[in-house]
C-alpha cells in the first residue's frame, strides 16, 4: 500500500470530484492546434497589423505557477518549447469555471486549454482563456511547492534545490528547473556535433559488442554477468578498443563508436560506473595526427555547441585555440616535483622519492601507476587550458607503439582541460608478436588479485596476425566534456540518472 502524504490525499480527494462530475482526468485524446513557441511567434508576427485575425490555438502544458486575483485568475504553463501566461476571466467563461479551476487544479497538472492570444497591458503574451480541460491531475506536488508574494499577490511555485533529491528523482528534478534540462539539450548536442564531425572525416560509426567474453582496451576492473542457457560468464565492457581495431583488420581504415563503457571502481567528482566513451581508431595514422584531429574535433564541437569558441568553466576562461599547449610527461613532472622519473627504474626507488615529498600513493603500486599517480596530484590540476601530455611510461600503456629511441617509454598522450582529464590515445601497436609480449609484462607486473590487470585476449592476437595496419587510437569521456561545455562541477550533474548508494528511506 502506498503511504500517502497529507497533500496527495487532499489532490486524491480532488481527483474524485473531478470524477464524480464526469470528467476524464486522464483523457485518451488531446487538441493541441499549436507549441508554446509555435503560437507566440505567430502572434508577434502579426502583432503590429491592426486588421489582422485573432490568433486561435489551444495549448497544452503542465501548469508551473498559479495567481488567483478574484474574479480574474493567471496561471503560467509550459510545454517543451516554453512558457506563456494563461488568463482567466469569470466575465468570459464564468465565475463557476473560474472557480473550478482554482479548486480542482493544481501545480504539476496537465491542462489543455484554448482561446485568442493577446498581450496584457503589463506586456506579457497571453492566452485569453475560452475553454479548459484537464490532461492529467499529479497526484504528488512538486517538490517544495511554495508561495511566494509577486506584486502583493501570491504566487505557487515549485522548486527543487536538495543535490540528492535531484539525483534521485531526475524526473522531478527536470519538471521544475528548466536550467537542468538546458544541460541534457547541450549534452545532446555535443553528442551529435561528435558525429558531424567524425562523419565528415570519413570515419564510420559502427557497435560493438557491450557483453564480452573477455574485456580489454583498459586497465579497470569489470562487472560480471552470466549468460543462463549457454552456461557462459560475461563482462560488460570497459572500452571499445579491442573490437573497434579488429575492424582496422577487416578493412575498414577509419571507426568511430560511441556508446556505454562499464568499469567497477569507485565513484567520484569525474567517475560513475557506467559513462559514456567516444573512441576512434584511424589507419596510417600515429599520435601526433591524432592529436591535431583531437583538437580540430573539439573546436569544432564547442563553436557548434556553444556558439564561441571559448567557454566559462570554474570561472575561468577556456579557449580552443590552436594548438595546445604540449607538455613531455617527464619534463612535466620535474617541473611540478624536482622528480626525474627515469632517475628511478623500480618501484621502490620512485615510491622513497615520492615519500620524501609527503605525496599520497598506493606502496603497492607499479613503477607506472606511481608514475600516473604523480600526474594526477601534480599536474592535472594545473591544465587550465587545453593541454597534451605526451611520451608515457611503457608499464601502464599495454597497447601504445614504443618510441624509437626509447623502448620504456610509449606514443601516447592524455589531453586535459579545466584541470580534468579528458582524452587519452596513441599510436596503435600493430606488432602481434610485441602485443602478446605486451600483455604477458601486463600481467607480471600486477600482484595476484589485482583489480587493474589486463587480460591476454586470443582472439585480439589471431586478429592481429593477419595484419593491422599503423594506425593511431583515440578515446574521450563525453561525460566530462558536457561537465566543461556546461560548467558542471560533478558527473552526477550531467548524467540523467546517476548511480547512487542505495536509499536508507
Amino acid at each position: 500500500m502506498v503511504d500517502y502524504s497529507n497533500l496527495e490525499k487532499v489532490r486524491l480527494e480532488k481527483l474524485k470530484q473531478i470524477k464524480d462530475l464526469g470528467i476524464d482526468p486522464y483523457p485518451r485524446r488531446t487538441e493541441r492546434t499549436h507549441t508554446v513557441q509555435e503560437a507566440t511567434e505567430e502572434f508577434l508576427a502579426v502583432e503590429n497589423d491592426q486588421d489582422h485575425e485573432p490568433i486561435l490555438a489551444t495549448l497544452t502544458g503542465r501548469i508551473r505557477s498559479v495567481r488567483p486575483m478574484g474574479k480574474v485568475t493567471f496561471a503560467h504553463i509550459e510545454d517543451g518549447t516554453g512558457k506563456i501566461q494563461f488568463f482567466f476571466r469569470a466575465d468570459e467563461i464564468g465565475e463557476d469555471q473560474v472557480t473550478f479551476f482554482k479548486d480542482h487544479f493544481d501545480l504539476g497538472d496537465f491542462i489543455q486549454a484554448s482561446g485568442k492570444i493577446f498581450r496584457t497591458r503589463t506586456g506579457e503574451v497571453s492566452l485569453w482563456i475560452s475553454d479548459f480541460t484537464m490532461l492529467a491531475k499529479a497526484i504528488s506536488p512538486l517538490p517544495a511547492a511554495k508561495d511566494q508574494v509577486v506584486d502583493g499577490e501570491v504566487v505557487q511555485h515549485a522548486t527543487l534545490t536538495d543535490p540528492e533529491t535531484r539525483y534521485r528523482q531526475r524526473y522531478a528534478d527536470l519538471a521544475v528547473n528548466p536550467d537542468v534540462r538546458e544541460v541534457f539539450k547541450i549534452r545532446t548536442r555535443t553528442i551529435r556535433a561528435i558525429q558531424h564531425f567524425m562523419d565528415s572525416k570519413g570515419f564510420l560509426e559502427v557497435e560493438t559488442p557491450i557483453l564480452q567474453p573477455i574485456y580489454g582496451g583498459a586497465a579497470a576492473q569489470p562487472f560480471i554477468t552470466h549468460h543462463n542457457q549457454l552456461k557462459q560468464d560475461l563482462y560488460l565492457r570497459i572500452s571499445f578498443e579491442l573490437y573497434l581495431k579488429r575492424l582496422l583488420v577487416g578493412g575498414f581504415e577509419k571507426v568511430y563508436e560511441i556508446g556505454r563503457d562499464f568499469r567497477n571502481e569507485g565513484v567520484s567528482f569525474k567517475h560513475n560506473p557506467e559513462f559514456t566513451q567516444m573512441e576512434f581508431y584511424m589507419a596510417y595514422a600515429d599520435y601526433e595526427d591524432v592529436m591535431s584531429l583531437t583538437e580540430e574535433m573539439l573546436s569544432f564541437v564547442v563553436e557548434e555547441v556553444l556558439g564561441a569558441k571559448s567557454f566559462s568553466f570554474k570561472n575561468q576562461e577556456i579557449r580552443l585555440d590552436q594548438p595546445w599547449q604540449r607538455v613531455e610527461l617527464r619534463q612535466g613532472i620535474i617541473d611540478q616535483t624536482g622528480i626525474d622519473i627515469q632517475k628511478f627504474e623500480t618501484a621502490k626507488d620512485l615510491a622513497g622519492a615520492m615519500k620524501s615529498l609527503e605525496m599520497e600513493f598506493n606502496p603497492k603500486s607499479s613503477r607506472g601507476k606511481l608514475i600516473d599517480d604523480i600526474l594526477g596530484q601534480f599536474l592535472e590540476p594545473t591544465f587550465i587550458q587545453p593541454t597534451f601530455v605526451y611520451d608515457y611510461p611503457r608499464e601502464i600503456s599495454p597497447l601504445a607503439k614504443t618510441k624509437p629511441d626509447d623502448p620504456g617509454t610509449v606514443e601516447r598522450f592524455e589531453g586535459f582541460m579545466g584541470g580534468i582529464e579528458l582524452c587519452n590515445a596513441f599510436t596503435e601497436i600493430n606488432d602481434p608478436v610485441d602485443q602478446e609480449e605486451r600483455f604477458l609484462e601486463m600481467g607480471r607486473a600486477y600482484s595476484e588479485g589485482d583489480d587493474e590487470h589486463h587480460p591476454l585476449d586470443e582472439d585480439y592476437l589471431r586478429a592481429m596476425r593477419y595484419g593491422m595496419p599503423p594506425s593511431g587510437g583515440f578515446g574521450m569521456g563525453v561525460d566530462r566534456l558536457v561537465m566543461l561545455l556546461t560548467d558542471q562541477q560533478t558527473i552526477r550533474e550531467v548524467l540523467l540518472f546517476p548511480h547512487l548508494r542505495e536509499s536508507e528511506k
